[in-house]
């Protein structure tokens, strides 16, 4: 593990971020004390690792900071004169993730006068990946920046990406056998093992260090998700014995949000009396209120990663939703923008660049909005704010 700063946030103001209050939110609305006591040593190992990135990259990489992947002046002015052309290929679109990093990636592109020809959408299809993949080769791009929804069923298209000379750099997954710096340029991602560790320090600190809870994670061959549950788990068992987890349940898509909420569901009948719930990402987070919602169960405590509208609005009324693991997928998408720019000029790169997880709960909420999306929260998130 490495112990890197946060780029573009000053670490002290990191720290401001994370005075989480002594209270959660009852099924009224009205606040339940937590022993300070308890909430004291959760808030102080949460502060020892903000600001670190616990993760390691697909194949045991130590992770590199975002300001590894910084360009002189002279080196933007000569991508910019090079004419270059990008794709960019997601695995799934139409989420504040997902927006967040073709934002970034296209901002970064335009600085370096790089022309994005394409943005694909495989809505979590490895064959529709494949296709799009070929149909962008097709265009001749000089860069693809990606992230495989199946590392081992798309990697033959990947495979000829790199062949015709495209330069990869992926996002938060590696297709199966590639190696940095001979496959692909560079993977980008946030420190995913770390917002797992987030997350559960925020519900345990919810719960007050006991009680029951569930498990949803991705039921995939995916890297992130998995280093997500693995921190979470591992927080969750080795520090917080009081705290038992009594159901764990796949869910695989593409529906993350309908199928969490029949697993919640499901979960919330089996246990009535169960104290809160860790979703994999906000998409599922959603369907675990909408069960909660559904069943009278809004007394429940909900963490989970990555913020979205959504688990914002629930974050700003203080409702289930306790607290998250936050990942900055504008500046992920400026950092791999930039390792693909700088390897077009044979400069040597890291082959893995993690940043590390902003933790976020109701008192930080609109602050943290801005700081993930580089922008203002919207109207629906400020209107929903209570103090």
């Amino acid at each position: 593990m490495k112990n890197l700063t946060r780029p573009l946030v000053a670490v002290a103001a990191l720290t401001a971020l994370v005075g989480l209050a002594a209270c959660t939110p009852a099924s009224d609305g009205a606040q339940t004390e937590v022993d300070p006591e308890v909430a004291a040593q959760i808030d102080a190992a949460l502060e020892e690792v903000t600001g670190q990135v616990l993760s390691e990259g697909p194949n045991g990489e130590e992770p590199s900071p975002f300001s590894a992947t910084e360009m002189t002046e002279d080196q933007v002015a000569e991508v910019a004169d090079m004419d270059l052309t990008a794709a960019i290929v997601m695995h799934y679109g139409g989420n504040d993730w997902a927006n967040a990093q073709i934002a970034g990636l296209n901002a970064e592109f335009e600085r370096l006068g790089i022309e994005v020809i394409a943005t694909t959408d495989a809505d979590f299809d490895p064959a529709k990946q494949v296709s799009d993949i070929e149909t962008v080769l097709a265009q001749q791009p000089d860069i693809i920046v990606s992230i495989p929804t199946d590392p081992v069923a798309t990697a033959a298209a990947y495979r000829r990406a790199a062949e015709q000379g495209v330069k990869l750099v992926f996002m938060d997954n590696v297709p199966d056998g590639f190696v940095a710096g001979e496959d692909y340029v560079s993977m980008v991602s946030a420190d995913n093992y770390g917002n797992g560790v987030t997350s559960a320090y925020l519900l345990a600190r919810s719960l007050g260090g006991q009680g029951t809870i569930g498990v949803i994670y991705h039921e995939a061959d995916f890297f992130v998700t998995q280093q997500r549950y693995d921190g979470f788990m591992a927080t969750i068992t080795e520090e917080f014995p009081d705290i038992e987890v009594v159901q764990e349940q796949g869910i695989a898509g593409p529906d993350f949000a309908g199928d969490a909420q029949g697993v919640a569901s499901a979960m919330l009948t089996r246990h009535p009396d169960l104290s809160g719930i860790w979703a994999v990402w906000d998409v599922p987070a959603e369907g675990v209120m909408a069960a909660a919602r559904e069943t009278g169960r809004t007394d429940i405590r909900i963490a989970t990663e990555d913020l979205g509208t959504n688990v914002a609005i629930a974050l700003a009324r203080d409702e289930m939703v306790v607290g998250l693991g936050a990942q900055l997928p504008y500046d992920q998408g400026v950092a791999e923008a930039r390792l693909a720019a700088l390897s077009v000029l044979g400069e040597d790169v890291p082959p893995y660049v993690a940043l590390s997880s902003l933790p976020v709960d109701h008192d930080n909420v609109l602050e943290a909005w801005e700081l993930v999306y580089h922008a203002d929260p919207p109207a629906a998130v400020t209107d929903a704010y209570t103090e």
